[in-house]
């Protein structure tokens, strides 16, 4: 069975994106750590993040936004949701709906039909940093793989 980052890296290539996999230390997998230690730009590395509704049923979505920015999840991402209130999936719900650890979450391999938001700042770079899928890898790109996923970008998605 493939690992989380083969997975991710097949889909990547399948895009036809140019895209640079880079392997990293698991244990400088989230994102301040990593662009410290490997000497990336916050502005240009971005988190993947699962909200997840607060009622039952629970919807989930998946939003991108830069690092050096916070998404604004009471305000509008509950308004995309259509829920009055909604907070950070845990760590479990990420790993049952997606495959992928805290570290590694990346809009590669998402399940089908989950929403992906991501912040307009985010098209604005030149190249961005998104996770690999697993704490090993993170994928260079340009900003244009989120018109390729179907994405909604988002004026103010993050603060």
């Amino acid at each position: 069975m493939p690992s989380p980052e083969e997975i991710v890296a097949a889909a990547v290539a399948n895009l036809g994106i140019p895209y640079e996999l880079i392997e990293i230390d698991p244990a400088f997998a989230d994102t301040a750590a990593f662009c410290e230690k490997y000497g990336y730009p916050a502005e240009q590395s971005c988190n993947t993040i699962v909200v997840a509704s607060k009622k039952e049923p629970k919807k989930f979505v998946a939003c991108v936004v830069l690092a050096h920015t916070r998404l604004d999840v009471n305000k509008r991402v509950t308004k995309l949701m259509g829920v009055p209130k909604a907070s950070f999936a845990s760590a479990e719900e990420m790993m049952a709906l997606t495959g992928m650890q805290v570290g590694g979450v990346t809009p590669f391999s998402l399940p089908p039909g989950m929403p992906l938001y991501v912040d307009d700042r985010v098209m604005a770079a030149e190249w961005i940093i998104l996770g690999g899928g697993g704490r090993s890898m993170k994928i260079k790109t340009s900003p244009e793989v989120f018109r390729k996923l179907g994405a909604e970008v988002v004026s103010g998605l993050a603060g």
